[in-house]
């Protein structure tokens, strides 16, 4: 069943094969978010990963932006609301979301816009999207949704530094390059190119698909030391959980699929 926000400014539909759009719909205003709106988009993620049905998430925004960051003329209303509240707090629901999250980025990734969307598993972005952190350019805004920390673990320390203080956009085709976006595709081309993405998840395994996604998330939270211990416990944890059953059919999946390749020339 599709689903949406009371205003229609968070949509949620589904399609039968198992992939879940969510699209921040608010275009005249390049889809700054309300309080009520960052409450519908936390209750939409929740709902998404409670539903076994869904097995992954497409994250866009409609018309000319993805996410333009906080309606500002609600600004006290919302830093000093529910972004306290971990239920009402969009980030932490996607973060909390087993299911593997896509995010389709077109035209602008502000602020908060830029913290959701690195929320995201997998980015996909048309040429020409931007990014920007522009916490530094305004009084009083202060990161909270993890951009000061995300950002430098992905594109390094000294070129997050210089996105954020000088508040510079960062296109999606540099973004590439430092390894932010997954795919650089026309903006007609998005979301055809992040639900290739999102098929080619649901080909593979799904209870290893969440075991999988869940360990390098949480191994990017520690040192390389402890993420690989963890790893490793894991591990053990999954194969004391399996039957025989389950180790002779993995066996015979291998034995076919190597039944499959040509022989190796010498």
């Amino acid at each position: 069943m599709d689903r949406s926000s009371p205003e229609n400014l968070i949509l949620v539909t589904r399609e039968p094969e198992g992939i879940a759009h969510v699209t921040i719909n608010r275009p005249k205003s390049l889809n700054s978010l309300t309080k009520p709106m960052m409450t519908d988009m936390a209750r939409a993620f929740r709902s998404l990963d409670a539903d076994d049905s869904v097995r992954v998430v497409v994250l866009s925004g409609s018309g000319r932006s993805f996410c333009s960051g906080v309606d500002l003329t609600a600004a006290e209303d919302v830093f000093k609301g529910d972004v306290k509240d971990k239920e009402s707090d969009p980030v932490v629901q996607m973060e909390r979301c087993r299911k593997p999250i896509i995010g389709a980025i077109s035209g602008f990734a502000v602020t908060a816009g830029f913290e959701i969307a690195l929320a995201c598993d997998v980015l996909v972005a048309a040429k020409g999207a931007k990014f920007m952190d522009t916490h530094a350019r305004w009084f009083g805004i202060f990161p909270s949704w993890g951009l000061s920390q995300k950002l430098s673990r992905i594109i390094g320390p000294n070129r997050a530094r210089e996105v954020s203080l000088a508040a510079t956009p960062l296109t999606a085709e540099q973004g590439e390059k430092w390894g932010l976006v997954n795919h650089l595709v026309e903006e007609n081309e998005l979301l055809k190119k992040a639900r290739e993405v999102a098929v080619a998840i649901l080909k593979n395994n799904q209870d290893l698909v969440l075991r999988y996604k869940s360990v390098i998330n949480d191994g990017l939270k520690l040192d390389l030391g402890h993420a690989l211990a963890l790893e490793k416990e894991r591990a053990h944890e999954y194969y004391d959980g399996m039957t025989k059953e389950q180790f002779k059919k993995m066996q015979e999946f291998i034995a076919g699929r190597n039944a499959k390749k040509p022989p190796s020339k010498l």
